[in-house]
């Protein structure tokens, strides 16, 4: 087993990045979210990995943190949910937020991600909840809710997806209305 690798990065491409050790390319898939947080490109990296093995192929999956690995762990022992839906899902929102989705028994919040509908959302909740630390609370999952919502909306006025999300980042979590925080949203646009 790969446990951590160590090295220079040589590339960051759309959902994998290629890391150096001694003279070894590496290539590791990794989430947007891991692939935003990596250096530059000839920086040094550190990445914790897991090894899936297939019939015909070895696929290294990378996170930044022992926790994200963890819980990438966890996701891929449900029946349904391979390594390409679980960085789907890791995807969606940080570790502490989906934990705490799931230990709210919010399975509609995981459907957001690609490749996962809302029988295995129901199935990630069920055998998962209470089994993963409860970090997050109910105010975490409700933050998420709106975050979505205020995402929804601007989708809705013909932004992107991709627009949305980096928007609605930028939006101070303490807003708790939904117009309050479309109207920040907007003002953030236009700048």
């Amino acid at each position: 087993m790969i446990y951590r690798l160590s090295g220079e990065l040589v590339s960051k491409k759309e959902n994998f990045i290629i890391i150096d050790v001694n003279k070894v390319n590496y290539k590791v898939f990794v989430s947007p979210k891991t692939h935003q947080a990596l250096p530059a490109n000839g920086e040094e990296s550190q990445i914790y990995t897991y090894l899936n093995v297939k019939e015909d192929a070895l696929d290294l999956y990378g996170f930044l943190t022992e926790s994200e690995l963890g819980f990438f762990e966890k996701l891929i022992s449900i029946s349904g949910v391979g390594p390409r839906s679980a960085l789907g899902v890791m995807a969606v929102a940080p570790v502490d937020q989906l934990i705490a989705t799931i230990n709210e028994g919010k399975p509609e919040l995981l459907t957001r991600a690609s490749g996962i509908g809302k029988k295995t959302a129901d199935r990630v909740v069920l055998e998962l909840r209470g089994k993963v630390a409860a970090i997050g609370t109910e105010n975490v999952v409700r933050a998420m809710e709106s975050d979505i919502e205020l995402e929804e909306a601007l989708i809705s006025l013909d932004y992107s997806k991709a627009q949305a999300k980096k928007i609605t980042a930028q939006i101070d979590p303490k807003l708790t209305r939904l117009e309050d925080r479309l109207r920040a949203a907007l003002k953030k646009i236009e700048k």
